[in-house]
């Protein structure tokens, strides 16, 4: 039973984030990732995010559903001195609590416009309006205060929409008050990255350790996050201690690395571009790229990571036959004896750069991305890949579905897993230990 001298614990939390620019495409709402993140590191759980357009009713009704589902509301945006600021008002009349001025946040806001020789408007004594019993949040990198409100077992907490004003308060201010709210459980996730298996395939061989998970006296929930190319499996648990919640999570993702083995590429956030280059690294080796259809996506991946300088020496674009001919060497007459889009054109490109950049690995990619181009025996999503390393070399032709962005990515990732792989301890890039040469 709760004491009655400490609230009752936020196990689940709802995010409203609030703003009629939020439902057009030029903005995201990005507030609601870094609140879940905090809200996890104290055991609560994010049960639902809405977004809400600056209505007056229709964030009323929202904040009444919230309040009727979980222990938590936070609310972000809509405290500014602007008549579409609503929240502050509508939260307010939802608690049925009067709003009255704040002469001690008026006197921080003149005192902020001063500062700057600014006369303080008069519609910015709205952001000193506090429902009665609410606790004031101050707000160190803009004018608006944040508000936290208790509401019998229940809780709704108001931050303001800049993200650079959200993320102060809700480290410092907000941060206290929920400490002493939170349930005193650990919710800690681990994702878990997949390539090389389709989603259904990668559910029926995990389904076992689902029903063993469920059973655990420290539970793992599971949920399979598909797209085209990549398939990534969400772990999470609670635990007394964040120790005991980190140590299931591990345990359960070794388990999931042994039974989908090389298939699953990354158990610690990194990304197949970031397991790439660490091999490479690992290896001592220097990759260069060829490439036609992707037009350099791959080698933008692997440049995307900090230090990739250590391993990427150069990349060519050879779009047209005449680019590969001149450009990597590749013989024109297995141009027209196969065609640009074939594993022999692939692999002469790989092996091209590789000659001329004077590096380990060589990687050709060569395909039809689209909308155009296709024939019947190559349609579009074609894709032939190549890699060329010492005392390996491995081509395969693809066929991808979707648009050209997705097929020019699943080529991309073809081809970074097949370095990946030939680099794997036992792999045909040779044994994990000296590292490889020409």
């Amino acid at each position: 039973m709760t004491s009655p001298l400490r609230p009752a614990p936020l196990h689940r939390a709802a995010i409203l984030a609030v703003g009629s620019e939020l439902l057009t495409p030029s903005r995201i709402d990005t507030n609601s990732l870094f609140i879940t993140e905090q809200l996890n590191l104290l055991g609560i759980e994010v049960a639902y995010k809405s977004v809400i357009g600056d209505d007056r009713e229709e964030l009323a009704a929202a904040v009444r559903v919230a309040l009727d589902r979980v222990g938590l509301v936070v609310c972000c945006g809509g405290l500014g001195p602007t008549d579409d600021d609503v929240t502050r008002e509508v939260v307010a009349q939802v608690l049925r609590r009067p709003l009255t001025e704040d002469e001690r946040i008026t006197t921080r806001i003149r005192a902020r416009f001063t500062s700057r020789r600014v006369e303080m408007p008069e519609i910015n004594r709205r952001q000193a309006m506090v429902p009665a019993g609410a606790r004031v949040l101050d707000n160190a990198n803009g004018t608006a205060p944040g508000l936290w409100l208790d509401e019998a077992d229940r809780a709704v907490l108001l931050l303001p929409g800049p993200p650079r004003e959200l993320k102060a308060m809700l480290r410092a201010a907000a941060g206290d008050v929920l400490t002493s709210r939170s349930p005193g459980l650990s919710l800690v996730t681990r994702v878990i990255r997949i390539t090389g298996r389709t989603e259904s395939h990668t559910e029926e061989a995990l389904q076992p350790l689902y029903a063993e998970w469920a059973k655990a006296e420290i539970p793992v929930a599971a949920t399979i996050l598909a797209s085209l190319g990549q398939i990534e499996l969400h772990l999470s648990t609670r635990a007394a201690s964040r120790d005991r919640a980190e140590a299931t999570v591990e345990t359960a993702s070794k388990q999931v690395a042994e039974v989908l083995g090389p298939d699953a590429y990354s158990r610690d956030g990194r990304t197949l571009e970031q397991v790439v280059g660490d091999a490479l690294v690992a290896h001592r080796l220097r990759i260069a790229l060829a490439e036609s259809c992707t037009g350099g996506l791959i080698t933008s991946r692997l440049t995307d990571v900090a230090g990739s300088s250590r391993y990427v020496e150069r990349a060519v674009v050879a779009y047209s036959n005449e680019a590969k001919v001149s450009l990597l060497g590749v013989p024109a007459t297995l141009l027209d004896e196969h065609g640009a889009v074939s594993e022999s054109v692939a692999l002469a490109m790989a092996a091209g750069v590789r000659a001329s950049a004077s590096v380990e690995v060589g990687v050709g990619a060569t395909g039809i991305a689209g909308p155009g181009g296709g024939t019947a025996e190559k349609p579009v999503g074609t894709v032939a890949v190549a890699v060329v390393m010492p005392g390996a070399t491995r081509s395969r032709m693809l066929r991808f579905v979707g648009d050209r962005e997705q097929v020019k990515f699943q080529a991309s990732q073809a081809a970074l897993d097949m370095v990946r792989r030939m680099l794997l301890p036992g792999g045909s890039g040779g044994p994990e230990g000296p590292p490889l040469r020409p």
